[in-house]
């Protein structure tokens, strides 16, 4: 125990309570620190506790030392920490994200680079008012182009360095780059006209200033005499340069991160950075904290033995002394409800055994992947929030979709208007105004109106023809082709699919493929519904609150994930091709090795319980029958157990998981029923022939207009004739 007084300075500090690597940690005396952490290490604690001793032990003045975190949240956590151990809250170090950092620097000193000192911050709000006004004087639709899509394009042009003139060049004769060039332009001219500057700028321009003036950039040398850099494994190239010039040849450099937890790349991060830091800052001296408070032995044994596989990681073997009888529980279930209903059933169970519901995490790799979860957990009667993002069927996409159902159905106005311009048909506010008052006056739907009344003229009234031509089309198809096939042709003859491709809106056409496959599903289970019966279905779905606002399982992706940990851990739709997906896997052994990284993430949020699972039968996502994820073999024997339990309401076969292990089941392997070549009658669809049957589930060659279907091999709707 450290302790002194000196004027108004009245510090405490307790190492006692470190283990020996973070002790090591805390009391480096090299220069270049970079300190391996892995998950639930206590870092925190370990950097609190060293900016702590820098000023007790070692006489640095507060304001000497800079802490960057990368988010608020981090930020404000440290400072409470740190001002626990200060007793005088005004004597406190630097401690900001790097963005805030940078606005300090540029506020003191941008009139370098000709800006005044009062230059406005550009939010998202900020930036999507300039597009707005962008758009509107080039004639560019949001639905032409998504405000988001085109952020991120500007964004991606400015970190490569690519201006607008260059932007445009590259564009050449292609209408729609052009377009999005053209766009580039006019934001960086109106953000010169305001001397705005965006999130992005905030690091390029400070960049830009360090290069520009090299007594600008001693005076921040001098201001900070030790850095310290949390979640060092996510900064990029720019943060990093930031951090190189700031530290120069006589600054302290400390830096906290674990490459097993870098899991950003899409935005930037680089593995390579934390990686190669001893020879950049040389001689470096590194210290690994490997021992770990939060997830029990087989827990962590199980993460450790998948993140293993990665050859590009410093070796760590991370242990913890929390003991448990306790496996990861795997789960190979046969479809996505049949998940979702055993997810459920698990935490019901342990509800009433007096778990709160907030003590649950269901994990997933896309957004898509809650939908079946959550129709599970809403039968189930829990109360659920999606962390950080939307509900399934509250998306814009599902609600667009779901409103040209409903115009083949009721073909009400508020679908219409919803879906008359998505895509973009060039018909404006008037022009709806038009066919609103038009429809009031006759008593009918808009939809009615501009079907038996010629309201426009010229393109306008070319389009609303044409739109009706579409809808009637597919009103006819009602009854005849079943419905996720007419949902399916819906969403590619409207154009709807097509604009959402050209915007690379990759998340929201995973999300309508989910929503065919929810229509599929509804269908099979119900085959004698209607159109009318399944829109019911999902309003029904959709009104469902939760009573309880305060106790609930958290909904959430992996990413959303990072930093947080829950008592008991469900990672579902574990599938090759999901998770890990399959773009990382075209992209080779770095795809997977950053899809490793996620799924250690994602175990590791867990203290006391990990449970996985892996949905069986056909993706329509993917356009391929599920297999299970290759991160389920590489979990030695020892720390997993397979369970495969019989449902009691159900009687189709359980998804038998063939893998390199021979794990002891709580269930009966039941033998394959078909074989191919077999005639089956199946209540809705009539006679099929077997084309395969695998692993649970038989894909059967139908009649027109069913076509090839894969289905459940003991689900009572269908029979060997």
């Amino acid at each position: 125990m450290f302790m002194l007084e000196s004027g108004e300075l009245n510090l405490m500090i307790n190492i006692d309570n470190l283990n020996k690597n973070q002790k090591e940690a805390v009391l480096s005396d090299s220069q270049f620190v970079r300190i391996i952490a892995g998950a639930g290490s206590g870092k925190t604690r370990v950097l609190v506790t060293r900016i702590a001793y820098l000023i007790h032990e070692l006489g640095i003045f507060p304001y000497k030392i800079l802490a960057i975190t990368f988010t608020n949240k981090a930020a404000n956590e440290m400072k409470d920490r740190i001002q626990t151990i200060l007793s005088n809250n005004s004597i406190s170090p630097w401690i900001s994200t790097i963005h805030s950092l940078c606005v300090r620097i540029l506020r003191e000193d941008i009139s370098t680079l000709n800006y005044p000192k009062n230059f406005p911050v550009m939010d998202v709000d900020d930036q999507k008012s300039v597009l707005k006004a962008a758009y509107k004087e080039l004639g560019i639709s949001a639905q032409d182009f998504t405000y988001g899509s085109m952020l991120d394009y500007i964004s991606n042009n400015k970190i490569e360095n690519v201006d607008f003139d260059e932007a445009i060049k590259i564009a050449g004769g292609y209408g729609k780059e052009r377009k999005k060039a053209l766009v580039y332009e006019y934001y960086i001219k109106r953000q010169k006209q305001m001397y705005a500057l965006d999130f992005d700028d905030l690091l390029l321009y400070t960049v830009k200033l360090f290069k520009k003036d090299i007594d600008v950039l001693n005076k921040w040398r001098n201001r900070f005499h030790y850095i310290h850099v949390d979640e060092f494994q996510d900064i990029d190239n720019v943060q990093y340069e930031i951090i190189k010039k700031l530290t120069g040849d006589n600054n302290h450099l400390y830096v906290v991160g674990d490459p097993d937890q870098t899991i950003y790349t899409w935005r930037g991060a680089d593995v390579n950075i934390i990686m190669n830091f001893e020879k950049d800052f040389s001689p470096c001296h590194t210290v690994i904290l490997n021992e770990n408070y939060r997830s029990n032995k087989n827990i962590l044994n199980g993460a450790n033995s998948v993140i293993k596989n990665n050859r590009n990681r410093v070796k760590k073997d991370l242990f913890t002394n929390k003991d448990s009888d306790e496996k990861i529980t795997f789960y190979s279930a046969t479809s996505e409800e049949d998940e979702a209903r055993w997810i459920a059933l698990r935490i019901r169970e342990e509800y009433r055994k007096g778990k709160d519901y907030k003590n649950f995490a269901i994990l997933y790799r896309s957004n898509y992947l809650s939908r079946a979860i959550e129709k599970g957990l809403l039968d189930g009667g829990i109360p659920y929030v999606i962390y950080g993002g939307i509900k399934f069927y509250d998306r814009a996409e599902i609600k667009d979709a779901l409103c040209y159902l409903r115009m083949l159905s009721s073909g009400d106005d508020l679908a219409f208007e919803r879906i008359i311009n998505k895509p973009r048909r060039g018909i404006g506010n008037k022009s709806i105004e038009t066919i609103f008052e038009k429809a009031n006056s006759l008593n009918q739907t808009m939809y009615e109106t501009i079907k038996t009344n010629k309201l426009l003229k010229g393109k306008t009234q070319k389009a609303l023809d044409d739109f009706v031509l579409l809808v009637e089309k597919w009103k006819s198809l009602v009854g005849v082709l079943p419905i996720d096939e007419l949902l399916e042709k819906i969403i590619k003859e409207s154009g709807y699919k097509k604009m959402l491709e050209e915007n690379k809106e990759v998340e929201k056409i995973e999300n309508l493929m989910e929503l065919v496959n929810d229509v599929r599903i509804f269908s099979f289970d119900n085959p004698e519904s209607t159109l009318d019966e399944y829109l019911q279905m999902v309003s029904l779905y959709g009104d469902k609150d939760d009573d309880n606002k305060y106790d609930y399982v958290s909904l959430m992706t992996v990413h959303a994930a990072k930093g947080l940990e829950f008592d008991t851990v469900f990672v579902c739709g574990l599938s090759d091709g999901v998770f890990p997906s399959e773009r990382s896997m075209a992209d080779g052994r770095k795809g997977v090795e950053e899809e490793r990284r996620i799924a250690y993430v994602a175990f590791t949020r867990a203290k006391n319980k990990l449970y996985l699972s892996s949905p069986g039968g056909f993706s329509y996502v993917l356009s391929k029958s599920r297999l299970p994820s290759r991160f389920i073999t590489e979990i030695d024997d020892e720390y997993i157990e397979n369970i495969n339990e019989p449902k009691k309401e159900e009687t189709i076969n359980t998804f038998n998981f063939n893998t390199k292990r021979s794990l002891k089941k709580k269930s009966l392997n039941l033998e394959e029923k078909y074989k191919k070549g077999d005639k089956v009658m199946h209540d809705k669809f009539g006679m099929g022939i077997v084309l395969n049957c695998e692993s649970g589930i038989v894909e059967i060659a139908f009649n027109h207009p069913h076509g090839i279907k894969a289905l459940a091999q003991f689900h009572p709707s269908f029979k060997k004739m």
